[in-house]
């Protein structure tokens, strides 16, 4: 539904949207070139600037000044009506007040397009489109982003999809505040909307006496030339005519012969807001707005090419795509972490698709079966993230399942993903197939698994799910590798070699990126400690991930890594020196990363599992409570970030750094120490405090075993952290 809202306004309306956007755009440089022109205009009152232009041109009928502050005089030269502008400073005319013959082309064109009212109804169609566009957009591109939260991040996908959604993340706020004040101002010129209390009614009082200079009278002094907005005089020789004053605040007349004021109407607040909105979408009285809203709006042509690209792309490509999921008669959900699970769902929705199956692929946080009318199956792809947890993408799909009345009718096939070197492995898919079954959900075939990412493990389940629907099909999946960027190495620190176990902080200098990367998202994105930063080694297409210890604001990119004996990348990696080069890809790790507020932190690693701990550290500009507890073997070798952890104990960034060393002269591992400091780890937990764990298994093992004894007597358990996203673990 969303789709289409944003799809059909885009396609009918491509051309009318162009033109409105590009003159729009043309037009936002007039009030910016009429503001840098323009004299200031000094701290005199109207009285004053009246006698200035009074005695410049005696025959002067009126004086109106624009949002931009330039100053207009409108006179007779002999029997022939003339109008300039004015340098307030002299009263004197310094420059013809003619609109140009091409600022009123452009005006016209982008109002009305040279058609009067109905032309500007076709204008106002043109805004509503627009807005239309600019909302589903929104909803679109957060989709697209996997949240709100995420919205301002680097695009997924590539090519026209990738550009398209760059250029709208910027352009989106101006097109959406042109189009919405250029509806206003459509139901304002049609009387749709109040125009406020407007001129008051004409005296019938006046003096019948003339010839009051403006200077004298005692308003024209009061009021300020910054907040006049036009001052009409007197027609010669009419002594039933009075000045009209017209100012911020509203509109009056003045007696020509006494200067006293006869009527007056405050402007409201309808005015107000039409001023208002008028300025915001003119640009007239705030030209760097308008420059801006301008440069918004040439994004609008470059988004209609690559819309009806990406439309014609779908067209050709239609009997391949990912239909709607309520007229899908296969569904499959995708419960991934890192994202590669996605590219064998894509493998297997089209190898369906060729077979004559409509497909619909989305995550399993998604799973909802009562708008599946049509299915006829449900597939899920789910891997495992940490020891047996769900990830990302398929967050709160059990509780979905439980909260279910009744089993799905549609059967189910589960296939895991995972790593058999893990324990949990594939303990996530093995958990959905008994909260299967405890629902009498029906399965389809039993549960497979692939093995850290076997095309010939996808394979052979393929052929046992074509089997089971009487298809024939192969399931050939072929990886994509990601797109790499290369990092430079500015410096490394060295520990353990003396015992054979060589640990080093790398830091990396971030990629230059152009500016037309930044805005298509084709460059290095930004990152936070805590995010993941894959390497091809050199020799596989295999990457490795290690967890950031640095995040963009920094200005480079650090890791620890420790040589694991044949560890083909971390080898590599530690053989680097500064000028050395390595591949490399960000993935984004938000599960894993303080929660915002002012509550404690409780940061527990051992060995290299202190980077994204130190990289929160250092980050922790905000001086909230960070207690730190770090394992390491001996303080002779390991003590990884000794300088900084000391440095950031003094300022602040955290309230308290525990050693553990496990070969020291009192050997003591990082849970030992925990269950030393038992009762402040109660306290700081039961106060709401954030639990966040890096380091290997066993370490993470023995710490949850440590704190779930320390926390029973508080009625607390690590399920209950965990899902409150109090309690996070990045283990390996």
């Amino acid at each position: 539904m969303i789709r289409s809202l944003h799809r059909w306004p885009g396609l009918v309306a491509a051309l009318l949207l162009c033109v409105i956007a590009l003159s729009g755009t043309a037009l936002s440089l007039f009030p910016a070139l009429e503001s840098a022109s323009s004299p200031a205009v000094p701290a005199i009152s109207v009285a004053e600037l009246a006698a200035r232009v009074q005695a410049v041109e005696p025959t002067v009928e009126q004086i109106r000044q624009a949002p931009s502050g330039r100053i207009t005089a409108y006179y007779y030269e002999g029997d022939q009506p003339a109008a300039a502008i004015i340098d307030p400073a002299t009263g004197a005319a310094i420059g013809s007040a003619d609109t140009s013959a091409v600022q009123r082309w452009l005006t016209n064109l982008h109002r009305s397009l040279f058609l009067d009212d109905a032309g500007r109804i076709v204008a106002a169609i043109g805004a509503a489109a627009m807005l239309a566009l600019t909302i589903s957009g929104l909803a679109l591109l957060a989709r697209r982003a996997g949240g709100w939260r995420h919205i301002f991040a680097s695009p997924r996908g590539r090519g026209d999809g990738r550009l398209h959604a760059s250029i709208a993340r910027f352009s989106v706020a101006g097109l959406m505040l042109s189009s919405l004040t250029a509806l206003w101002m459509t139901a304002s010129t049609f009387g749709f909307v109040p125009e406020g209390a407007g001129a008051p009614t004409f005296p019938a009082d006046v003096s019948g006496r003339t010839g009051l200079a403006p200077a004298s009278i005692e308003l024209l002094q009061q009021t300020p030339v910054s907040d006049l907005r036009k001052l009409t005089f007197p027609v010669a020789g009419d002594k039933n005519d009075v000045f009209t004053l017209k100012t911020t605040a509203g509109e009056g007349y003045l007696d020509q012969g006494t200067g006293a004021l006869l009527a007056w109407s405050d402007a409201g607040a309808w005015a107000s807001v039409s001023e208002f909105i008028i300025m915001l979408h003119t640009g007239q009285g705030a030209s760097v707005l308008g420059l801006l809203l301008g440069l918004s709006a040439l994004a609008v042509p470059v988004m209609s090419w690559s819309g009806i690209r990406l439309w014609l792309g779908g067209r050709k490509d239609r009997k391949s795509a990912s239909v709607p999921a309520d007229e899908a008669d296969t569904i499959v959900l995708v419960g991934s972490e890192g994202g590669t699970t996605w590219g064998f769902a894509e493998t297997l929705r089209a190898a369906l698709t060729a077979a004559g199956e409509k497909v619909h692929v989305g995550p399993m946080s998604a799973f909802e079966p009562a708008r599946w009318p049509q299915a006829k199956r449900i597939v899920l792809l789910a891997a495992t993230y940490g020891d047996g947890e769900a990830p990302s993408s398929a967050h709160g799909f059990l509780q979905r399942l439980a909260a279910l009345p009744s089993a799905p009718k549609a059967p189910l096939a589960v296939l895991g993903f995972g790593d058999r070197s893990f324990p949990a492995f594939c303990a996530y898919a093995a958990e959905i197939v008994g909260a299967a079954e405890a629902k009498g959900w029906r399965q389809l075939l039993p549960m497979d698994t692939v093995d850290r990412q076997s095309p010939q493990d996808f394979a052979r389940w393929g052929r046992d799910l074509a089997q089971a629907l009487g298809l024939a099909f192969e399931l050939n999946h072929q990886a994509v590798a990601p797109k790499t960027l290369e990092l430079r190495l500015l410096s490394r620190r060295d520990y353990g070699a003396d015992v054979q176990a060589t640990t080093a902080i790398l830091r990396f200098a971030l990629p230059k990126v152009s500016f037309w990367q930044r805005l298509t998202g084709q460059g290095f994105p930004r990152f936070e400690a805590g995010d993941l930063v894959g390497i091809l080694p050199e020799g596989s297409d295999l990457p490795r991930l290690y967890s950031l210890a640095s995040g963009s604001r920094d200005g480079f990119l650090e890791i620890c890594v420790r040589r694991h004996p044949g560890g083909l990348c971390s080898s590599q990696l530690t053989m680097l020196e500064p000028g050395d080069s390595v591949h490399a890809f960000l993935r984004r790790n938000p599960g894993f990363r303080p929660l915002r507020g002012k509550t404690p932190v409780l940061l527990i690693g051992a060995g290299t599992g202190i980077g994204p701990l130190a990289g929160f550290a250092r980050a922790n500009r905000s001086l909230r409570p960070m207690h730190l507890y770090f394992g390491a073997r001996h303080p002779s070798s390991d003590a990884l970030y000794s300088e900084e952890l000391t440095r950031w104990q003094q300022d602040g960034r955290l309230a308290s750094v525990t050693h553990a060393y496990s070969r020291g002269s009192r050997p003591i591992y990082v849970q030992d120490a925990l269950r030393k400091d038992a009762s402040r780890v109660a306290k700081l937990v039961t106060a709401g405090a954030q639990v966040m764990v890096c380091g290997g298994r066993e370490m993470a093992a023995g710490v949850a075993s440590a704190l779930s004894d320390i926390l029973a007597p508080q009625g607390l358990t690590l399920a209950a952290l965990k899902a409150e996203g109090r309690y996070a673990e990045d283990v390996y």
